[in-house]
């Protein structure tokens, strides 16, 4: 529980660093980091061999956050990014035949889905820093962090204390309806709580309206638990506890920020969808 405890202490700090940071290059080059690390996780987990494979996956995974955060560059050379996606995929498909004996259809299939959804999802961080108003970018991005995170710090402790019913003994087996509630709750309490700190003496426009705030923090919540039990889906498939190990207490990247890679682009379509009808 200590280990736990101090682990997610010290990443939280470092996230909170990044985020006074995140007009710089210190978001894109931790974003890259994040992107590398989780599709190697997932490779590693699904049984890739192949180095070939895994390293123009790796690459493509480093390039999402940078071509996201440096968008222009797409925009110039005028090509759909759709183009450059069936590229890799026809590369990786050629890949495969090098070492057709121990690579399957399946490995490729998972490679190029993990290192084209994974970061993406995790780069839409700098998508919504970039469509969120200027005063708010850098909470922007800390609110659907915290969405992800939160919930899922309150549905652990409420889970220990509380949890009687499992909410998907197969998937997950310590995950409880009690915690789930608690997770969504907590979190909503905590974010209002801030919102109204910071409406009050940091921001001079208000944040978002509460009637938008609650229902959006309770819904990322929920798209928070999808993600973290669809994460959970494919270890089972593999018969893994965690992805990896870098954060001892918590497993790997894909451990801490599953929930993220659902709530982050959630969140940018709903400041989309709010920024075209409002």
């Amino acid at each position: 529980m200590k280990q736990k405890v101090g682990t997610g202490l010290l990443w939280g700090a470092v996230a909170l660093i990044v985020l006074f940071f995140v007009e710089s290059p210190a978001i894109c080059v931790l974003l890259t980091f994040f992107c590398v690390l989780a599709v190697y996780e997932i490779e590693r987990v699904a049984g890739v061999k192949n180095p070939a494979v895994i390293a123009a996956s790796l690459v493509f995974a480093g390039m999402v956050p940078v071509l996201t955060e440096y968008g222009q560059i797409l925009d110039k050379i005028k090509i759909p990014p759709v183009f450059f996606i069936a590229l890799y995929a026809m590369l990786m498909l050629t890949l495969m035949l090098a070492k057709f004996e121990t690579t399957k259809f399946e490995h490729i299939a998972i490679s190029v889905f993990a290192s084209v959804a994974v970061p993406f999802a995790l780069s839409t961080v700098v998508l919504v820093r970039d469509i969120a108003p200027a005063e708010h970018k850098g909470f922007m991005v800390f609110f659907g962090l915290s969405c992800a995170m939160l919930t899922d710090v309150f549905a652990y402790f409420t889970g220990v204390k509380l949890g009687k019913h499992k909410l998907a003994p197969k998937i997950s087996p310590k995950k409880t309806v009690e915690g789930a509630v608690g997770g969504i709750v907590g979190t909503a309490v905590i974010n209002t709580a801030l919102v109204l700190i910071l409406n009050k003496f940091v921001f001079d426009e208000p944040f978002m309206r509460f009637r938008v705030l609650i229902p959006l923090s309770v819904g990322l919540s929920v798209i928070g638990m999808l993600g973290d039990l669809s994460a959970s889906v494919l270890k089972r498939n593999y018969g893994v506890k965690d992805y990896g190990t870098i954060m001892p207490g918590h497993g790997g990247i894909m451990d801490r920020f599953d929930s993220s890679s659902f709530v982050m682009p959630c969140l940018y379509m709903f400041l989309v969808l709010e920024k075209t009808f409002r």
